[in-house]
């Protein structure tokens, strides 16, 4: 296939092009606000990419698939597993279930300053979770688990809130999140157990 007139027509549209572009009057102020914005554009593709490559920002290549029509069987997330456990390196992970219209457990106590690793599932609709003060806010799409690691900086009463409308009782979605002091935190706790054993110190 001969791709020297492909490339002549194409030489030609854009010279036509921008002959055309350069004839139409464009006023100095809508040329700076063109160019801020053009600006703007380029560092925020700019941050994307560096976030990407240097900083290792993804989307989350890790899926973990769970069928949430029988969560209550599944070991991980069957109801006696649910709340706040501690295995024996001292990991914190929170297991939880979102459904209409409510986060189970509705309360847990968590310690500040550590890094807590909440897991999340939906029994039924598309939810949200979110925590004020914190990096926590995402997505929890039914059949999959979403898994996210923040740190509470100040012990103190966070509230966790649905952001994703999944039916008429959204606004009354709502759970209760108590942040004790490390060092209280650590003396109350028995002895770690295993995750798949339970452990839970939720309310």
């Amino acid at each position: 296939m001969q791709t020297e007139p492909i490339q002549a027509k194409c030489k030609q549209f854009c010279r036509d092009f921008f002959t055309q572009l350069n004839a139409v009057h464009i006023d100095h102020l809508e040329r700076k606000w063109i160019a801020i914005s053009i600006i703007i554009i380029t560092s925020l593709v700019g941050i994307i990419v560096i976030d990407a490559f240097f900083h290792g920002v993804n989307p989350p290549s890790k899926v973990e698939t769970i069928d949430s029509a029988s969560l209550h069987l599944s070991k991980e997330f069957a109801e006696e597993n649910l709340g706040v456990q501690t295995d024996e390196k001292g990991n914190v992970v929170v297991r939880m279930v979102a459904g209409r219209y409510s986060f189970f457990p509705k309360h847990i106590d968590v310690p500040a300053e550590t890094p807590i690793t909440f897991r999340w599932v939906s029994m039924d609709v598309l939810h949200g979770v979110h925590i004020p003060m914190t990096n926590m806010s995402t997505m929890i799409v039914p059949g999959y688990v979403a898994e996210i690691t923040t740190t509470f900086p100040k012990p103190g009463e966070y509230p966790l809130l649905c952001n994703e409308y999944c039916g008429m009782g959204h606004n009354h979605m709502w759970s209760n999140i108590s942040v004790i002091e490390k060092e209280h935190w650590t003396s109350k706790q028995n002895t770690p157990v295993p995750a798949a054993k339970g452990g839970s110190v939720n309310e």
